[in-house]
């Protein structure tokens, strides 16, 4: 005669084991995931005082300039941290593979984004260039392949002409390869320069 098994009994045994099993591992863990936590209490101090640094340097060094190139350049130097302190909280857990792995892919994906937005970028250095450069102001006459106006505003991405009463917008990148100052009738200050 076979005896049955009753399935109440096989379910508290297996139960049973994972639940030593689980606390088991969550004993053996403790320290790192401590140690994880306290990891990122200090990183967040420390993050936050470079990040009052950095927005500090960028209020001395770029006073004049939009507060929308300070806030692309604090927010650029925020992800950059940010990445690097969760990158570095897994290595602290012992998760070394997964930070390996996670720092291989967002590797990949920066460079397909970069390729993807390679215009904005290149839109956003070429106005940064455009702002520092002291003969290409709101109030001037520029030529740009042609078309002239006056600049009305530098932007992040383009900047904004009046052609004889209409608004012009041109990417940052364009106008940085081919503008031309006109020189001002009412003072005839001769400073046409290229801005290529």
């Amino acid at each position: 005669m076979l005896t049955q098994q009753t399935p109440t009994g096989d379910l508290t045994t297996v139960v049973e084991s994972a639940l030593r099993e689980f606390v088991a591992g969550f004993v053996t863990a403790l320290p790192d995931i401590i140690a994880g936590v306290v990891f990122l209490a200090v990183a967040a101090v420390l993050v936050k005082l470079v990040m009052a640094v950095v927005r500090f340097v960028l209020r001395r060094t770029l006073a004049d300039e939009s507060p929308v190139y300070r806030r692309f350049v604090a927010t650029v130097v925020f992800v950059f941290l940010a990445f690097g302190v969760g990158l570095s909280f897994l290595s602290v857990v012992g998760l070394d593979g997964i930070a390996a792995s996670l720092g291989t892919a967002t590797g990949f994906l920066a460079l397909g984004v970069s390729y993807a937005l390679s215009e904005m970028l290149a839109d956003a250095v070429a106005g940064v260039y455009l702002l520092r450069d002291p003969d290409f102001n709101p109030g001037y006459t520029v030529d740009i392949g042609g078309t002239v106006g006056e600049v009305q505003a530098i932007e992040l991405r383009k900047t904004r002409l009046d052609v004889d009463g209409d608004t012009v917008v041109r990417g940052n990148a364009e106008i940085e390869k081919q503008w031309t100052r006109k020189a001002d009738p009412a003072t005839q200050d001769g400073h046409g320069e290229s801005g290529a």
